[in-house]
C-alpha cells in the first residue's frame, strides 16, 4: 500500500485537532455506559459481563457549544497475561498516551482493591489531569461508602450514575474548564447517525421517502418528446446510440426535483441516503466470524487499530478508522462476525450482531469476507443476503488465499483462481454484479486493488442516467427477447432514475403489476452493459401511467 495516510477516526470535519478525553477503568464499572451517556448514542456495547468493551471506541462530546473527542477503553487489568486482556490494555495504553484528561472510572458497589490503586498510580503518573469518577451512585448508602475511593490520592472526584444521568452536568462542567478551548467548529449534527436510537434488530431501514409528483410525468415527457409507437423494433440494441457520455451524470451534476404524495397502491417509491455529495465513503468490512476482518482493517490502515486473534468473536464493538486514498477519505468499518441466533448465547454476542447488521445498513459499500480455506458457506450467503436485500454495494473478498497457493503445506497443488471465483459465483448468484477479489490481509496482497475498487465501485453507486439517455437506451432494446410469459409482459412507456446509492429507477407502464423476476433481471443485465453500475444492486419500481388521475 502506498498512496494513503492513516487518520484519527474523526466524526466530524477537523476533529483530529479536537481535545482527546479517555475513559478508563477496571471491567465492568460502567465505562461504556459513561460513554454512551456523554455522547448521546448506543455506539459501545453494555452489559452485565465483564470485558465486553475491548477495542477503542471513538465519539464527540458537544456541551455549551464546544466540542471534544471521546473514548471508550476496555476494562484495564495490568497483570494480567491472558492473550485478550494484554491486548485490551495494550489498546488502552494508546488511548492513554493520546488523550489530553483522563477519566477514571470505579463501581461505589465494590469494595477498593488493589487492581485499583495499580491504575491509579500508573494515570497518576503520566503527568495528565485525571478524573475519578465513582459510578453507579444512586442512594446515599451507596455514596458514603464511595467515599472509600477517595484513598486512590486522586484530587478531582465526582459522585455519578451513568445509568441515570445523575452529576453528569458537574462532570462535563470540570472537564471543560480544564481542557483548552478547541478551534470554532459547527455543533456536531447528530443526522444520519445510526446510533441515534435504540437498538432495534426489527428496525433496520434507514431510507428516505421518494414519490414522483402527480405532474412531474408530463414534465418528464416533454422532455422526452412524442411518445414511442406501439411496435417494439426487432433490431439488436446499439449502445452507441444512446447519447454523449457527458448524459451519464452523478448526484454532484444534477438534482431532480422530488415531491412526496401516496401512489395508488400506497407504496413510497424509496431513496436511500446518499443523494448528496458525500465528502466520505463508508465501508463496513463484513463476515462471519474469524476470517479475517480486523486482520484486513489493521492492514488497509497501516495500524493495530484492532485486536487480532484466533479466538472467533474477538470483535465485539464495530471499530472504525479513517483513511485518505488518493485524496479521497473512506472510512473504514471492521464490524463483530455475523453468526446465527441459535449459535449466539452472551448478551453481547447477540447485541454485536445487531451493530453489525445495523452499520451495514448504514455503509456505501460492503466488503464480504469469505475464507478461501473453508470456502463459501451458508452463513456467508445468509450475510451476503443482508447486504444485497438492504442495497448495498458489495465487493466480495477472497482472504487467505496464499493458503491455497504460495503458503500451502500439504503437497496440493496450487488452486486455480478461475475455478474457486466460478464456485464462488455459483453460491452467491445473487451477488452477480459484485466483484471478486482475492487477497491476503496477513501478507498485505493485493490490497491496492480492494482500495481501488472501493473508490470505483462507491462513484458507480452514486451515478445518474438522465431521463432522456434512459428512454434512447428503451429504443433500442428488443423486449421479446425476455423470457417472460405473455401474462407477465408489460409494455415501458417510458423510465427514468429516481434515486442513487443505490440506482433506482422508476417504469411508467400500462398497468401496475409486480415485475415478473425474469424480466427484472433481463432489464438489470441490459442496464449494465449500457451504464455499467458495477457492484451495486439496481432496483426498479413500477408506475401505471395516469393511474393517479382516473
Amino acid at each position: 500500500m502506498s498512496k494513503y495516510h492513516k487518520s484519527v477516526v474523526p466524526s466530524t470535519p477537523a476533529s483530529s485537532h479536537l481535545p482527546l478525553v479517555a475513559i478508563v477503568g477496571r471491567p465492568n464499572v460502567g465505562k461504556s455506559t459513561l460513554f454512551n451517556r456523554l455522547t448521546h448514542s448506543r455506539r459501545s456495547i453494555v452489559g452485565d459481563e465483564p470485558g465486553i468493551t475491548r477495542d477503542r471506541i471513538y465519539g464527540d462530546i458537544e456541551w455549551d457549544g464546544r466540542i471534544v473527542r471521546l473514548v471508550d477503553t476496555g476494562g484495564i487489568v495490568p497483570d494480567d497475561a491472558d492473550y485478550i486482556p494484554s491486548e485490551i490494555y495494550r489498546q488502552a495504553r494508546v488511548a492513554l498516551e493520546d488523550a489530553d484528561l483522563l477519566i477514571m472510572v470505579v463501581d461505589a458497589r465494590t469494595e477498593l482493591a488493589s487492581p485499583d490503586f495499580d491504575l491509579a498510580r500508573i494515570l497518576i503518573r503520566g503527568g495528565k489531569p485525571v478524573f475519578l469518577a465513582i459510578n453507579k451512585v444512586e442512594n446515599p448508602n451507596v455514596q458514603a461508602a464511595a467515599e472509600n475511593f477517595r484513598q486512590l490520592g486522586l484530587k478531582e472526584v465526582f459522585m455519578i450514575s451513568s445509568e441515570h444521568g445523575l452529576g453528569i452536568g458537574d462532570l462535563l462542567d470540570a472537564i471543560f474548564d480544564r481542557l483548552p478551548a478547541p478551534p470554532a467548529t459547527g455543533i456536531v449534527s447528530k443526522d444520519g447517525d445510526p446510533y441515534a436510537e435504540p437498538l432495534d434488530p426489527d428496525e433496520l431501514d434507514i431510507e428516505d421517502e421518494v414519490v414522483f409528483d402527480e405532474d412531474q410525468e408530463d414534465e418528464i415527457a416533454e422532455d422526452m418528446g412524442p411518445e414511442p409507437e406501439d411496435d417494439i423494433e426487432d433490431e439488436a440494441p446499439d449502445f452507441s446510440e444512446f447519447g454523449p457520455e457527458e448524459d451519464v451524470i452523478d448526484e454532484a451534476d444534477a438534482e431532480v426535483e422530488l415531491v412526496n404524495p401516496k401512489t395508488d397502491d400506497e407504496r413510497p417509491l424509496h431513496r436511500t441516503h446518499g443523494e448528496f455529495e458525500q465528502h466520505e465513503t463508508s465501508v463496513a468490512i463484513i463476515g462471519r466470524p474469524n476470517v479475517g476482518k480486523s486482520t484486513l482493517l489493521n492492514a488497509l490502515t497501516g495500524t493495530s487499530r484492532a485486536i487480532v486473534s484466533p479466538i472467533a468473536g474477538t470483535t465485539r464493538d464495530a471499530v472504525d478508522e479513517v483513511i485518505e486514498h488518493d485524496g479521497q477519505r473512506l472510512r473504514l468499518i471492521d464490524t463483530a462476525g455475523i453468526r446465527r441466533k441459535g449459535k449466539t448465547h452472551l448478551m453481547a454476542e447477540k447485541l454485536s450482531v445487531v451493530m453489525a447488521r445495523r452499520h451495514l445498513e448504514s455503509c456505501d459499500v460492503a466488503l464480504l469476507m469469505i475464507d478461501a480455506t473453508e470456502g463459501v458457506t451458508a452463513n456467508d450467503a445468509h450475510i451476503g443476503g443482508y447486504a444485497h436485500e438492504s442495497g448495498r454495494s458489495v465487493i466480495i473478498v477472497v482472504n487467505k488465499w496464499d493458503l491455497l497457493t504460495t503458503a500451502r503445506t500439504d503437497g496440493k497443488p496450487h488452486a486455480d483462481r478461475a475455478v474457486y471465483e466460478e464456485q464462488v459465483r455459483h453460491a452467491l448468484k445473487y451477488l452477480s454484479y459484485a466483484p471478486v477479489i482475492f487477497i491476503s490481509a496477513a501478507s498485505g496482497t493485493n490490497l491496492e486493488k480492494v482500495m481501488k475498487d472501493i473508490k470505483r465501485i462507491a462513484a458507480q453507486r452514486r451515478k445518474r442516467v438522465t431521463t432522456g439517455q434512459m428512454n434512447r437506451f428503451l429504443d433500442k432494446i428488443d423486449f421479446q427477447r425476455a423470457p417472460v410469459p405473455m401474462a407477465k409482459r408489460i409494455r415501458i412507456f417510458y423510465m427514468t432514475q429516481a434515486a442513487v446509492a443505490p440506482p433506482t429507477f422508476v417504469l411508467f407502464t400500462d398497468r401496475n403489476i409486480k415485475l415478473h423476476f425474469a424480466f427484472t433481471r433481463f432489464l438489470e443485465n441490459q442496464i449494465r452493459t449500457a451504464f455499467g453500475f458495477d457492484g451495486t444492486p439496481i432496483w426498479f419500481k413500477v408506475r401505471a401511467r395516469n393511474a393517479d388521475k382516473k
